[in-house]
């Protein structure tokens, strides 16, 4: 049962139980500490109308039920992101579904203190009562920082625990501290400002928070905050246009023209005096002894980001990646695949013949196996993320690939989704969660299914077997894998090309310099990875599930009806004189076994030609037409929406070769062979060399994926991006074959 649900017995209602924020700069350990205190307890999902991650969980070991918020992490209460605009708004309690915190929890890196400390200050005078978790004191204490946390306490006015997260080091004792002051009534208290600010520059302050005092129901502390935020940064007002009125602008105005021409640089007086006095505090309450040499993290970065040995490394790291995702996802895809199957087997033996037995083997089970199927790929690739980002390695791998990626555009973070997507679109979709700017995000999500997943490869392998002849080229290379090199390369080179064009154009926008932190090396906790896997594939299977199993039964139903039942008739009567051969006309147990089997293959394909999905096929066939597909392949095109891999055991119904298993070598042979004998209508061939490539380069553009198009659309929050991305892409795929059919007999392919 969730934690969260106010129906588990004897629970406390949600309205009445404390709400606690935990908070921090990125790659302070926040997330690592939010496990330590929740456990596997946690909830994920989104805020409301944003992609932006929600993580909520109970605390621990607390007598009374203490719900755990975790933040984005955020720099300042001034966002540069949309992730830290909703940790500033949950502070400033502008989200009506999150509760005002009875408790907040500042995560402080030890090890960075000055810079933490920023932040820190800026919720401390929001007003809400705070606890510091002084996190990665072994870090700072391995760098020669020793900290005194009574004097921190008192510098800043509030609890100061030293914790390390990641070996729980202090967690129980910060637990102890939140149990305790989560459940007490907020003391009434002055607000206060941890910066120093000109008599002119505060007198403005104050008249602005009396005005959002008015407009608002914010506390003192939080209107001050603010005022200060919307006096110094115009970008917050830029952020929120309609949370201020004219009236409240136009005194914003008034008074930053006022402070320019009393020589007050209204932007920059605010965050010096912040640093001045962080600075101040961490001088007064921490020691650094001097450390000869360089660090081991230096050391290593020496090699790891050199221009020419980084790229080196990144590459081999990469090729070990995706090389364990192909080879260690076969076992647990070939398990799943075979339980899903066996099981919807028994299911529809234990049921009578019927529509809705063909409904629950060949639509539930079959659409939630395609689900299922994903899930050693899923979460083998965010198991080896989680890997990269524990150990600090992820933000060495964006800033090396920067450089490339921005020449067209792209954020130097797009390289990891991109790479991914040669594996499956969907894990390289949802990795570009590490992107912070919404466009730049979105960008990546539209061209990552450009890479050629390896659902494409049972399609190209099987028409290159059918038609591309195995000629060598310069008397060295193959026809065949050339061909097979030229599918990949072009998706790469039109992703990268189709993302330069939407920076210009849809998404116009200059692409954020990359700024990053390189956090040190450290050894990674498997715990801490396996629940990063945990999370994301969980929310696949939870959001993405659920619409393609919808869908994939959508399909199975238009594949299957409607049903005719004089041809089914027709069907039982050949099969019945099929099984009364043998005995009239001495036909083997071999024969007669092949003689059911054609049958069954005959039947199959008969159903498929006048279901709903073939009727269709014969519908498109005008439009596919010009590219040399006829309505066969259109029933192909209908189908493989399911998935791209679907398109060959399509055709094996098509074609009355049957069902057959798309991983099988000689299965695809034999429908390789099946489709060279196929003619046209003018005597000729019906799979020829241009047709085959006009058919691989479509399945290279067209979004043939249910399953990515349930992504988009989880992740980007509406139909409206899905939809679009679907179009540009059937857009290119028709383009592209076109052009691909008209021009192939120019280089002898006909």
């Amino acid at each position: 049962m969730s934690p969260t649900d106010s129906s588990s017995p004897g629970s406390v209602p949600r309205s009445v139980r404390p709400y606690v924020v935990l908070t921090g700069n990125p790659n302070c350990g926040k997330t690592t500490l939010f496990n330590a205190l929740t456990g596997l307890r946690a909830k994920v999902g989104n805020y409301p109308g944003v992609t932006v991650e929600r993580k909520e969980g109970e605390l621990q070991g607390a007598a009374q039920n203490i719900r755990v918020l975790d933040l984005p992490g955020t720099y300042s209460l001034s966002p540069q992101s949309l992730d830290e605009q909703v940790a500033r708004d949950v502070l400033f309690h502008r989200l009506p579904e999150v509760p005002s915190p009875a408790l907040v929890i500042v995560v402080v890196d030890a090890s960075n203190l000055q810079r933490n400390l920023y932040f820190a200050t800026q919720v401390i005078e929001l007003g809400y009562p705070t606890v510091i978790a002084l996190n990665m004191v072994d870090v700072a204490t391995d760098n020669g920082v020793s900290i005194q946390t009574e004097q921190l306490s008192l510098a800043l006015g509030v609890p100061v625990h030293p914790i390390v997260a990641s070996s729980g080091v202090g967690v129980l004792e910060l637990t102890r501290s939140i149990a305790a002051r989560a459940v007490q009534p907020p003391s009434p208290s002055t607000p206060r400002l941890f910066c120093e600010l000109p008599r002119n520059y505060g007198l403005e302050a104050e008249k602005l928070t009396e005005a959002l005092s008015q407009s608002f129901p914010e506390t003192r502390y939080q209107a001050l905050a603010e005022a200060l935020l919307i006096l110094s940064d115009e970008r917050i007002v830029q952020s929120s246009p309609r949370r201020y009125s004219p009236a409240l602008l136009a005194q914003v105005a008034a008074a930053r023209q006022r402070l320019e021409s009393q020589g007050v640089d209204w932007r920059s007086v605010p965050i010096e005096a912040r640093y001045a006095r962080v600075s101040a505090i961490e001088q007064m309450v921490s020691t650094c002894a001097p450390i000869h040499g360089d660090s081991t993290t230096d050391k290593i970065d020496r090699v790891v980001t050199d221009r020419v040995w980084g790229l080196v490394i990144f590459v081999a790291i990469m090729a070990l990646i995706f090389q364990g995702i192909f080879s260690l996802a076969e076992t647990p895809k070939a398990w799943i695949e075979w339980g899903v199957e066996s099981m919807g087997r028994w299911v529809s033996r234990q049921m009578p013949p019927g529509p809705l037995n063909e409904l629950i083997e060949l639509g539930v089970f079959k659409g939630a196996g395609a689900v299922a199927v994903f899930l050693p790929q899923i979460c083998l690739l965010f198991f080896f993320i989680g890997l990269l980002e524990d150990t600090g390695y992820m933000a060495r791998a964006a800033f090396l690939m920067d450089r490339l990626m921005s020449k067209v555009g792209l954020h130097g973070k797009s390289f990891i989704p991109m790479l991914s997507s040669f594996a499956c679109a969907i894990p390289g979709i949802m990795a570009s969660r590490t992107i912070e700017s919404p466009k730049d995000r979105l960008v990546t999500i539209l061209v990552a299914p450009l890479m050629s997943c390896s659902a494409r490869l049972p399609v190209y392998t099987l028409l290159i077997a059918a038609c591309i002849p195995r000629v060598r080229v310069a008397g060295v290379l193959e026809l065949p894998g050339l061909v097979m090199l030229a599918m990949y390369l072009l998706g790469v080179i039109v992703a990268l090309a189709m993302a330069w064009l939407f920076k210009k154009t849809l998404l116009k926008g200059p692409t954020p310099m990359l700024i990053l932190e390189l956090p040190p090396y450290k050894r990674p906790l498997l715990r801490v990875v396996l629940r990063h896997m945990w999370d994301r594939s969980r929310l696949f299977l939870r959001r993405a599930g659920t619409v393609i199993l919808g869908i994939n039964i959508l399909l199975w139903f238009l594949a299957s009806y409607p049903k005719d039942r004089a041809a089914e008739s027709a069907f039982e009567q050949r099969l019945a004189l099929a099984k009364a051969a043998p005995a009239a006309a001495g036909v083997s147990t071999q024969e007669r076994d092949a003689a059911f089997e054609q049958l069954r293959k005959e039947e199959a394909g008969r159903r498929l030609r006048e279901s709903f999905a073939g009727r269709l096929g014969r519908g498109i066939e005008p439009l596919i037409r010009p590219l040399g597909f006829d309505w066969k392949i259109g029933i192909g095109i209908i189908a493989s929406f399911a998935a791209r891999e679907v398109f060959v055991s399509t055709m094996s119904l098509v074609y009355n070769v049957g069902e057959l298993d798309r991983d099988s070598d000689a299965g695809l042979q034999t429908l390789a062979q099946k489709l060279q004998e196929q003619k046209a209508a003018d005597g000729g061939a019906q799979f020829r060399p241009r047709i085959a490539l006009a058919l691989m380069v479509f399945y290279v553009f067209a979004l043939q994926c249910v399953s990515t198009v349930a992504i988009v659309r989880r992740e980007t929050n509406t139909w409206r991006w899905p939809l679009f991305q679907w179009v540009y892409m059937g857009a290119l795929a028709w383009g592209f074959a076109f052009l691909t059919y008209r021009i192939a007999p120019w280089f002898g392919l006909s």
